[in-house]
């Protein structure tokens, strides 16, 4: 990733009603420095030994924190735009910064912004050294320390003795690597957002209802959920139960072997948009689609990785197939193409993209080269909405322009949550105007 831009997230906020702003700034100043003594690597500076082998240098050279003014605008006008307003892009810093410049700029910046009515919290953090699990563990953390909780709930785990830690030495060119897509394209970004409901719909249709039924797909999500366990286990447990056991199956079928056919919500939604973005481009049926996902390989590796294991354990799933097939074949098809690539994604996948990369170490090739590619970064499941800093959730989760070029897509929680997912579209404005007018895509879209 050291070709790759920094990670740049952040959260939308209502003023805090009791501070001043000179003394929110003061007091998150005070927070971020007491979040870095869990999370030593963000204060310190890129190295490389004899042999070309980067490392950090935990030196406590420290971050940037920038306070920044932006009166002129409202909450209103970052929520209300149909299309991702431009102003975005200064809620950040490090803009088009290439990862491998943490040699001499640090490795994480917090800007805070302030609006008009409310505030911007936007971090910037070097994606060579973290993936999305483990930024949103420092945010969530940042965002306990500044409401004043002493124990943090999320410890990060620095151990380095997983697989992913290689010994090979990337050779880089004179002046360090570039990005790999063209920074300067002109883009269109909107936010898709997806209702539990209208989830429900899309997964029922392409597991061809195998489990429409409301009460079975909310148990599945329930079942999945921790909290829900914790709360709610021996009921759970009995309804399921019951369910399996009074369900009819055809006699070759098992409850292991339907769960293995289903198809995931998530997946679904991939395929759906797949299909749509194929469409709008107007392709030569003949030409290969690719379809990128990234995957967490924490739980993939046998024996696991902490769940909190800090640094990058994301490894690129692709899926290709012709614009043909996507477009002639049902939904179904496209999302199965996808359900089988994740699912075979496993321990023994997972170390042979590794040995591959030692084989020949190179940066991670982001874009969209042959104008046919999509990839889909982030995840639902991110506890984005989980930062309160002391006066309330954020009101929207943004991000700024690192890493975005067409076909770049971002997975987002719904601020409701339940299951709702919002999506981060970045395309080409023709394609963009081509799947704002696809009715199989638009009849899920809530707003």
């Amino acid at each position: 990733m050291l070709s790759c831009h920094y990670i740049q997230k952040g959260g939308l906020f209502t003023s805090p009603p009791t501070l001043s702003i000179d003394s929110l700034i003061s007091h998150l100043k005070q927070s971020l420095s007491q979040t870095l003594s869990h999370f030593p690597p963000l204060a310190g500076r890129f190295n490389a030994d004899s042999n070309g082998h980067i490392y950090i240098t935990c030196n406590d050279a420290g971050v940037d924190f920038i306070h920044a003014t932006a009166t002129n605008i409202s909450i209103q006008d970052i929520l209300y735009p149909l299309h991702v307003p431009d102003c975005i892009r200064g809620f950040f810093a490090f803009e088009s910064t290439v990862s491998y410049q943490g040699h001499y700029k640090p490795i994480l910046a917090v800007q805070v912004t302030e609006l008009a009515d409310g505030v911007f919290i936007g971090c910037s953090m070097n994606h060579s050294v973290t993936d999305g699990t483990s930024f949103w563990n420092f945010f969530n953390t940042f965002a306990e320390v500044s409401r004043g909780i002493k124990k943090i709930s999320r410890k990060p785990d620095f151990s380095r003795n997983s697989i992913l830690i290689s010994e090979a030495v990337l050779k880089v060119p004179q002046g360090g690597p570039r990005v790999t897509f063209n920074e300067n394209e002109p883009l269109s970004e909107r936010i898709f957002s997806f209702s539990r409901e209208a989830i429900l719909k899309l997964k029922s249709k392409v597991n061809n209802k195998k489990w429409s039924q409301n009460s079975v797909e909310l148990m599945g999500k329930q079942s999945n959920d921790t909290l829900f366990q914790t709360h709610n286990s021996g009921k759970m447990t009995t309804i399921l139960e019951s369910w399996f056991k009074n369900a009819v199956f055809k006699p070759q079928e098992t409850v292991s072997n339907l769960q293995a056919g289903e198809i995931s919500s998530f997946q679904s939604l991939c395929a759906l948009l797949w299909r749509a973005v194929t469409r709008a481009r107007k392709l030569n049926p003949s030409k290969t689609t690719t379809f990128r996902m990234a995957v967490n390989c924490r739980h993939r590796l046998n024996p696991k990785l902490d769940p909190l294991y800090f640094g990058n354990a994301i490894q690129s799933i692709p899926t290709y197939a012709s614009a043909e097939d996507v477009l002639s074949r049902d939904l179904r098809w496209c999302a199965e193409q996808l359900n089988k690539n994740v699912a075979a994604h496993d321990d023994g996948t997972v170390r042979r993209f590794a040995q591959d990369w030692e084989s020949n170490p190179r940066c991670f090739p982001l874009g969209n080269l042959d104008g046919a590619s999509m990839t889909m970064g982030s995840s639902p499941r991110f506890p984005m909405y989980d930062n309160d800093f002391g006066w309330g959730r954020p009101l929207a989760v943004r991000s700024g322009k690192a890493n975005k070029f067409d076909g770049k897509i971002s997975a987002f929680p719904g601020r409701e949550g339940n299951g709702t997912v919002d999506l981060e579209v970045v395309l080409a404005p023709e394609t963009m105007a081509g799947i704002e007018s696809d009715h199989e895509f638009m009849q899920f879209v809530s707003s």
